[in-house]
């Protein structure tokens, strides 16, 4: 279902190539929700989640704002829908109580808002690139959003989630000490967050080679992991005891030895505890991942294998590297800086290529395991 107009001869390859790449991710978000009922798409699955129509209205009203208003200086299609689609301005509490697009005057709106983008790229072209690309991984990563509100109401196509087995062998890779350049260089399309490359020392620790899995979690969990007070930080034990926490149900249901996901960061940090480990800081995830004396593959990423299963948790704050500038837009990632959340890394099943990489920073609070998010224990080297 795509909105592509007919062809002309005056469109340069580059924007050609990037209207190509916006149609494919509008079919994949349209191929998600094919199987989905209207009740379904305008439904509040869990409290922390958008309902899934508002999300098609956000992904129309950001393209619509960053394109054909802020790039192309038109007017917004839709003024009225700009506030209600800013995720700012209608936080998730309050998304499933609006009067909202429904789901398919949500896709129609979609539709509009792209035949205005794709006459910008044709009569203008796409400048740089840089905010045509925004625009795109913005419906890439939302996809992946949309995929955890499905997941938790047992909506997820057939076949999902793509997690597989790893194999039984930890193994661990010494990371020498030293120093390595962090962070994404000048060139290309990156995160405002990823950015400026810098220097940045690390000493010597050893990193284990898999994810820690489905079967060492239960391990974990069976053996007493949610009632040993001594492996758990104050604020975890007490987010543990206020929800009555335990593992999460699609733990015990997946293959033994794919990656244990839906952990949150209090829980990766008591399992590492637990097993006289640690998470590592994002500095040691990322020369480990960039690590070129590691043996590479279409699973690994420098030291890191079954790289891109789950998302891996850090320990490190979220904050901005030495010389941030915020870029287009401080809402992006500077306005999450400080002790609240903590770093991810890696990618996930449901990620898309394009968008992971040993660069891009994910961010979420301790306490949240809808997301895609496993573990990756380090120890002293």
């Amino acid at each position: 279902m795509s909105a592509r107009a007919v062809k002309t001869n005056t469109i340069s390859p580059d924007a050609e190539q990037m209207l190509q790449s916006m149609d494919a991710a509008r079919e994949r978000t349209h191929a998600l929700i094919a199987g989905v009922s209207d009740e379904d798409l305008q439904a509040v699955h869990d409290p922390i989640m958008s309902p899934l129509a508002w999300d098609l209205g956000h992904i129309a009203a950001y393209e619509d704002l960053w394109l054909a208003h802020r790039c192309g200086g038109l007017p917004l299609l839709a003024p009225d829908l700009a506030g209600l689609y800013d995720a700012f301005e209608t936080p998730r509490a309050v998304r499933g109580e609006i009067e909202a697009l429904g789901p398919r005057d949500a896709l129609a709106y979609m539709s509009e808002v792209r035949a205005r983008s794709e006459e910008l790229a044709r009569s203008e072209g796409i400048g740089d690139g840089t905010l045509f690309e925004l625009v795109l991984r913005h419906e890439l990563q939302h996809c992946e959003t949309m995929r955890q509100t499905m997941g938790l109401a047992g909506l997820l196509p057939a076949g999902e989630p793509t997690l597989h087995a790893t194999g039984a062998a930890q193994g661990w890779s010494t990371i020498p000490a030293g120093p390595f350049e962090m962070g994404a260089g000048p060139d290309g399309f990156a995160y405002d967050n990823e950015r400026p490359r810098h220097t940045a020392a690390v000493g010597a620790f050893r990193i284990a080679h898999l994810p820690v899995s489905n079967e060492s979690w239960m391990h974990f969990s069976e053996g007493g992991g949610y009632e040993r007070r001594e492996w758990w930080s104050d604020e975890g034990w007490a987010w543990k005891q206020d929800h009555d926490i335990t593992h999460d149900r699609r733990l015990a249901a997946g293959p033994p030895q794919a990656p244990a996901c839906h952990v949150s960061w209090f829980e990766a940090e008591a399992f590492a505890r637990a097993h006289d480990a640690r998470l590592p800081t994002e500095m040691e995830w990322e020369k480990a991942a960039t690590w070129d004396q590691a043996p590479g593959g279409s699973e690994s990423r420098g030291a890191l294998e079954a790289f891109g299963q789950v998302w891996e948790w850090t320990s490190t704050a979220f904050h901005g590297y030495p010389g941030f500038v915020a870029h287009p837009y401080r809402e992006y990632s500077e306005v999450f800086f400080g002790d609240t959340y903590r770093v991810l890394r890696g990618g996930s099943w449901a990620t898309s290529p394009r968008i992971a990489g040993p660069t891009f920073r994910n961010w979420d609070l301790p306490i949240r395991r809808q997301i895609f998010s496993g573990v990756r224990l380090v120890r002293e080297a």
